[in-house]
Protein backbone atom coordinates (compact mmCIF):
# COMPACT_ATOMS: atom_id res chain seq x y z
CA UNK A 1 0.00 0.00 0.00
CA UNK A 2 1.47 3.61 -0.93
CA UNK A 3 1.80 6.50 0.76
CA UNK A 4 -0.90 8.38 -0.73
CA UNK A 5 -3.17 5.57 -0.13
CA UNK A 6 -2.43 5.42 3.90
CA UNK A 7 -2.72 8.75 3.66
CA UNK A 8 -6.59 8.67 1.81
CA UNK A 9 -7.28 5.79 4.45
CA UNK A 10 -6.52 7.82 7.15
CA UNK A 11 -8.52 10.74 6.46
CA UNK A 12 -11.30 9.03 5.45
CA UNK A 13 -11.74 6.60 8.47
CA UNK A 14 -11.47 9.43 10.69
CA UNK A 15 -13.94 11.29 8.53
CA UNK A 16 -16.32 8.23 8.48
CA UNK A 17 -16.32 7.66 12.17
CA UNK A 18 -16.48 11.45 12.40
CA UNK A 19 -20.41 11.32 10.62
CA UNK A 20 -21.71 8.41 12.97
CA UNK A 21 -24.54 8.71 15.33
CA UNK A 22 -24.40 6.29 18.11
CA UNK A 23 -27.50 5.91 20.56
CA UNK A 24 -28.62 5.80 24.30
CA UNK A 25 -26.33 7.21 27.22
CA UNK A 26 -23.35 6.05 29.11
CA UNK A 27 -23.29 5.10 32.70
CA UNK A 28 -21.20 6.54 35.25
CA UNK A 29 -17.50 7.53 33.92
CA UNK A 30 -14.83 5.22 35.75
CA UNK A 31 -10.53 6.30 35.64
CA UNK A 32 -8.83 7.91 32.69
CA UNK A 33 -7.30 5.61 30.80
CA UNK A 34 -5.61 7.49 27.94
CA UNK A 35 -3.77 5.94 24.57
CA UNK A 36 -0.71 3.89 25.15
CA UNK A 37 1.22 6.20 22.94
CA UNK A 38 4.12 8.70 23.80
CA UNK A 39 3.66 12.48 22.82
CA UNK A 40 6.34 14.07 20.94
CA UNK A 41 7.71 17.69 20.70
CA UNK A 42 8.70 17.76 17.11
CA UNK A 43 6.52 19.67 14.66
CA UNK A 44 7.00 20.13 10.96
CA UNK A 45 4.91 22.88 9.20
CA UNK A 46 2.60 20.96 6.55
CA UNK A 47 3.46 17.25 7.28
CA UNK A 48 0.73 14.62 8.26
CA UNK A 49 1.52 11.83 10.36
CA UNK A 50 -1.65 8.74 10.55
CA UNK A 51 -1.30 7.08 13.48
CA UNK A 52 -3.26 3.74 14.45
CA UNK A 53 -2.86 3.12 18.00
CA UNK A 54 -4.05 -0.42 19.67
CA UNK A 55 -4.07 -2.25 22.85
CA UNK A 56 -5.06 -5.73 24.11
CA UNK A 57 -5.70 -6.66 27.58
CA UNK A 58 -5.16 -9.76 29.13
CA UNK A 59 -5.64 -10.70 32.77
CA UNK A 60 -8.41 -9.04 33.15
CA UNK A 61 -9.81 -8.49 36.79
CA UNK A 62 -12.80 -9.64 38.24
CA UNK A 63 -15.31 -7.19 37.98
CA UNK A 64 -16.83 -6.15 41.77
CA UNK A 65 -20.73 -6.90 42.03
CA UNK A 66 -23.21 -6.36 44.91
CA UNK A 67 -26.48 -6.10 45.16
CA UNK A 68 -28.79 -3.42 46.23
CA UNK A 69 -32.44 -3.93 47.27
CA UNK A 70 -33.07 -5.69 44.22
CA UNK A 71 -30.71 -4.02 41.60
CA UNK A 72 -27.26 -5.18 40.92
CA UNK A 73 -24.67 -2.98 40.94
CA UNK A 74 -21.60 -2.91 39.25
CA UNK A 75 -18.00 -1.14 39.77
CA UNK A 76 -16.63 1.15 36.51
CA UNK A 77 -13.35 0.21 36.76
CA UNK A 78 -12.30 1.26 32.89
CA UNK A 79 -11.07 -1.91 31.38
CA UNK A 80 -11.68 -2.87 27.65
CA UNK A 81 -10.93 -6.19 26.08
CA UNK A 82 -9.39 -4.18 23.35
CA UNK A 83 -9.04 -0.59 22.28
CA UNK A 84 -8.17 0.95 18.75
CA UNK A 85 -7.74 4.38 17.85
CA UNK A 86 -7.10 6.36 14.37
CA UNK A 87 -5.65 9.40 14.74
CA UNK A 88 -4.28 11.98 11.96
CA UNK A 89 -1.98 14.87 13.03
CA UNK A 90 -0.71 17.96 11.08
CA UNK A 91 1.88 20.30 11.71
CA UNK A 92 0.76 23.91 11.42
CA UNK A 93 3.97 25.81 12.40
CA UNK A 94 7.32 24.66 14.25
CA UNK A 95 5.43 25.52 17.12
CA UNK A 96 2.32 24.10 17.10
CA UNK A 97 0.81 20.73 15.53
CA UNK A 98 -2.51 19.54 15.86
CA UNK A 99 -4.58 16.03 16.15
CA UNK A 100 -8.12 15.03 15.71
CA UNK A 101 -9.04 10.97 16.10
CA UNK A 102 -11.38 8.20 17.19
CA UNK A 103 -11.30 5.76 19.05
CA UNK A 104 -13.53 2.55 19.15
CA UNK A 105 -13.26 -0.26 22.43
CA UNK A 106 -14.96 -3.49 23.49
CA UNK A 107 -15.89 -2.72 26.90
CA UNK A 108 -17.49 -4.38 30.12
CA UNK A 109 -21.32 -4.09 30.05
CA UNK A 110 -23.28 -1.37 30.73
CA UNK A 111 -25.91 -2.88 32.71
CA UNK A 112 -25.27 -6.20 33.56
CA UNK A 113 -28.09 -8.18 34.66
CA UNK A 114 -26.64 -11.07 36.54
CA UNK A 115 -22.98 -11.78 38.35
CA UNK A 116 -22.01 -13.72 35.25
CA UNK A 117 -23.51 -11.21 32.81
CA UNK A 118 -21.26 -8.50 34.27
CA UNK A 119 -18.17 -10.28 33.42
CA UNK A 120 -19.04 -10.38 29.95
CA UNK A 121 -17.91 -7.37 27.30
CA UNK A 122 -19.79 -5.66 24.94
CA UNK A 123 -18.99 -5.71 20.91
CA UNK A 124 -16.75 -3.08 19.67
CA UNK A 125 -17.89 0.03 18.96
CA UNK A 126 -17.33 3.79 18.73
CA UNK A 127 -16.29 5.26 21.81
CA UNK A 128 -15.37 8.52 21.27
CA UNK A 129 -13.95 11.43 19.32
CA UNK A 130 -10.74 13.46 20.05
CA UNK A 131 -9.08 16.88 19.50
CA UNK A 132 -5.77 17.51 20.41
CA UNK A 133 -3.41 20.41 20.45
CA UNK A 134 0.44 20.27 21.29
CA UNK A 135 2.35 23.66 21.93
CA UNK A 136 5.62 23.68 21.69
CA UNK A 137 7.20 26.01 24.12
CA UNK A 138 11.04 25.17 24.09
CA UNK A 139 11.64 23.57 21.12
CA UNK A 140 14.05 20.79 21.28
CA UNK A 141 17.00 20.44 18.73
CA UNK A 142 19.22 17.54 19.02
CA UNK A 143 20.66 16.64 22.54
CA UNK A 144 19.09 18.94 25.07
CA UNK A 145 15.96 19.78 27.20
CA UNK A 146 12.49 20.94 25.00
CA UNK A 147 8.55 21.82 26.53
CA UNK A 148 5.66 22.14 25.57
CA UNK A 149 1.86 21.95 26.40
CA UNK A 150 -0.85 19.10 25.61
CA UNK A 151 -4.44 19.81 25.61
CA UNK A 152 -7.21 17.22 24.45
CA UNK A 153 -10.62 17.09 24.28
CA UNK A 154 -12.58 14.04 23.97
CA UNK A 155 -15.91 13.73 23.35
CA UNK A 156 -18.56 10.52 24.04
CA UNK A 157 -20.33 9.11 20.80
CA UNK A 158 -23.04 8.34 22.60
CA UNK A 159 -25.24 11.12 23.75
CA UNK A 160 -25.26 12.23 27.62
CA UNK A 161 -21.61 10.98 28.06
CA UNK A 162 -19.05 12.30 29.56
CA UNK A 163 -16.61 14.58 27.91
CA UNK A 164 -13.16 14.83 29.41
CA UNK A 165 -10.20 17.43 28.80
CA UNK A 166 -7.15 16.42 29.46
CA UNK A 167 -4.11 19.10 29.51
CA UNK A 168 -0.63 18.97 30.90
CA UNK A 169 2.79 19.78 30.03
CA UNK A 170 4.77 17.52 27.89
CA UNK A 171 9.03 17.24 28.72
CA UNK A 172 11.69 15.86 26.58
CA UNK A 173 15.04 15.24 27.17
CA UNK A 174 18.04 13.30 25.06
CA UNK A 175 21.55 12.99 24.98
CA UNK A 176 23.12 10.76 22.63
CA UNK A 177 21.28 7.45 21.88
CA UNK A 178 18.98 8.28 24.97
CA UNK A 179 15.73 10.35 25.16
CA UNK A 180 13.47 10.25 27.88
CA UNK A 181 9.71 11.74 27.61
CA UNK A 182 7.77 12.37 30.63
CA UNK A 183 3.83 13.84 29.96
CA UNK A 184 2.06 14.01 33.11
CA UNK A 185 -1.97 15.17 32.55
CA UNK A 186 -4.76 15.95 34.87
CA UNK A 187 -8.15 14.97 33.33
CA UNK A 188 -11.57 16.96 33.83
CA UNK A 189 -14.25 15.23 33.54
CA UNK A 190 -17.50 17.38 32.51
CA UNK A 191 -21.53 16.21 32.18
CA UNK A 192 -22.10 12.73 32.15
CA UNK A 193 -24.85 10.91 34.45
CA UNK A 194 -26.21 11.94 37.88
CA UNK A 195 -26.29 10.10 41.28
CA UNK A 196 -29.09 9.55 43.33
CA UNK A 197 -28.35 13.26 45.00
CA UNK A 198 -28.68 14.96 41.68
CA UNK A 199 -24.66 15.39 41.10
CA UNK A 200 -22.55 15.02 37.86
CA UNK A 201 -19.15 13.04 39.35
CA UNK A 202 -17.23 15.78 37.73
CA UNK A 203 -13.76 14.85 38.96
CA UNK A 204 -10.17 15.23 38.27
CA UNK A 205 -7.93 11.84 37.62
CA UNK A 206 -4.29 12.39 37.50
CA UNK A 207 -2.73 10.53 34.24
CA UNK A 208 1.00 10.03 32.91
CA UNK A 209 3.21 8.45 30.15
CA UNK A 210 6.81 8.26 30.59
CA UNK A 211 9.76 6.59 28.29
CA UNK A 212 13.02 5.97 28.33
CA UNK A 213 14.14 5.09 24.61
CA UNK A 214 17.95 3.62 23.17
CA UNK A 215 18.51 3.84 19.74
CA UNK A 216 20.57 0.87 19.04
CA UNK A 217 20.64 0.30 15.47
CA UNK A 218 19.73 2.54 12.40
CA UNK A 219 16.06 0.75 11.99
CA UNK A 220 15.65 -0.32 15.56
CA UNK A 221 14.87 1.62 19.26
CA UNK A 222 14.76 -0.56 22.70
CA UNK A 223 12.09 1.84 25.01
CA UNK A 224 11.02 1.14 28.58
CA UNK A 225 7.36 2.78 28.70
CA UNK A 226 5.28 3.29 31.63
CA UNK A 227 1.73 4.38 31.58
CA UNK A 228 -0.60 5.41 34.88
CA UNK A 229 -4.07 6.77 35.88
CA UNK A 230 -5.28 7.95 39.19
CA UNK A 231 -8.66 8.61 40.15
CA UNK A 232 -9.74 11.66 41.95
CA UNK A 233 -7.60 14.11 43.08
CA UNK A 234 -8.20 16.20 45.88
CA UNK A 235 -11.53 14.72 46.44
CA UNK A 236 -13.16 16.83 43.73
CA UNK A 237 -16.30 15.37 42.51
CA UNK A 238 -19.85 13.79 43.40
CA UNK A 239 -19.34 10.56 43.79
CA UNK A 240 -21.69 8.02 41.02
CA UNK A 241 -23.39 5.87 43.26
CA UNK A 242 -21.52 3.05 42.25
CA UNK A 243 -18.19 4.76 43.54
CA UNK A 244 -19.50 4.92 47.01
CA UNK A 245 -19.97 1.33 46.90
CA UNK A 246 -16.18 0.52 45.75
CA UNK A 247 -14.18 3.34 45.70
CA UNK A 248 -11.88 4.27 43.11
CA UNK A 249 -9.45 2.69 40.85
CA UNK A 250 -6.24 3.38 40.04
CA UNK A 251 -3.99 1.28 37.58
CA UNK A 252 -0.54 1.40 36.68
CA UNK A 253 1.18 -0.45 33.83
CA UNK A 254 5.18 -0.90 32.69
CA UNK A 255 7.13 -2.58 30.01
CA UNK A 256 9.09 -2.98 26.81
CA UNK A 257 8.52 -1.72 23.80
CA UNK A 258 10.44 -2.41 20.48
CA UNK A 259 10.53 0.19 17.46
CA UNK A 260 10.86 -0.46 13.88
CA UNK A 261 11.13 1.82 11.26
CA UNK A 262 11.69 2.48 7.75
CA UNK A 263 11.55 4.23 4.65
CA UNK A 264 9.17 2.79 1.74
CA UNK A 265 11.29 2.20 -1.21
CA UNK A 266 13.70 4.01 -0.18
CA UNK A 267 17.05 3.20 1.35
CA UNK A 268 18.88 4.09 4.67
CA UNK A 269 15.66 3.78 6.98
CA UNK A 270 16.25 5.50 10.08
CA UNK A 271 14.45 5.25 13.59
CA UNK A 272 11.40 8.02 13.86
CA UNK A 273 11.93 9.20 17.35
CA UNK A 274 15.35 11.01 15.84
CA UNK A 275 14.45 13.06 13.80
CA UNK A 276 13.20 13.04 9.64
CA UNK A 277 15.28 13.13 7.10
CA UNK A 278 13.09 12.12 4.30
CA UNK A 279 9.51 12.81 3.33
CA UNK A 280 7.46 9.68 4.45
CA UNK A 281 8.63 6.93 7.23
CA UNK A 282 6.94 4.27 8.34
CA UNK A 283 7.21 3.23 12.34
CA UNK A 284 5.53 0.10 13.97
CA UNK A 285 5.58 -0.78 17.85
CA UNK A 286 5.15 -3.56 19.95
CA UNK A 287 5.39 -4.51 23.23
CA UNK A 288 3.83 -5.52 26.09
CA UNK A 289 2.83 -3.46 29.57
CA UNK A 290 2.30 -5.47 32.81
CA UNK A 291 0.09 -4.37 35.57
CA UNK A 292 1.19 -2.88 38.57
CA UNK A 293 -2.11 -3.11 40.61
CA UNK A 294 -4.97 -5.36 41.55
CA UNK A 295 -7.51 -3.10 39.41
CA UNK A 296 -4.98 -3.46 36.51
CA UNK A 297 -4.94 -6.62 34.09
CA UNK A 298 -2.05 -8.63 34.47
CA UNK A 299 -0.65 -7.28 30.93
CA UNK A 300 -1.36 -5.07 27.84
CA UNK A 301 -0.47 -5.99 24.40
CA UNK A 302 0.70 -2.81 22.90
CA UNK A 303 0.65 -2.66 18.64
CA UNK A 304 0.99 0.84 17.36
CA UNK A 305 1.82 2.54 13.61
CA UNK A 306 2.63 5.74 12.47
CA UNK A 307 2.88 7.01 9.23
CA UNK A 308 4.65 10.58 7.98
CA UNK A 309 3.70 12.14 4.95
Amino acid sequence: MSIRNLRELGLTAVAAAGFTLAGGASAFAGPAIGQFEIKSLRSTPGEFEFQSQNAYDLGIPRRRTETVGSELEADHNSLARQRNALELEYGITTFLKARIGVEYERERREDPTSIHDAQGFEDLKLDEYEAELIWVLVPRRGDGFGLGVVVEYEHPAESGGTKKLNYGPLFEYQTGPWRLTLNPMLSQFMGGDRNEAGQRDEKIDFGYSARILNRWSESFAIALEAYGSVERVGGRGGRSDDARLFGDFDQHRIGPVLYWSWVPGGEGSHTHPFGHDHDSEVTLGLGTLFGLTDDTPTASLKLSMEVEF
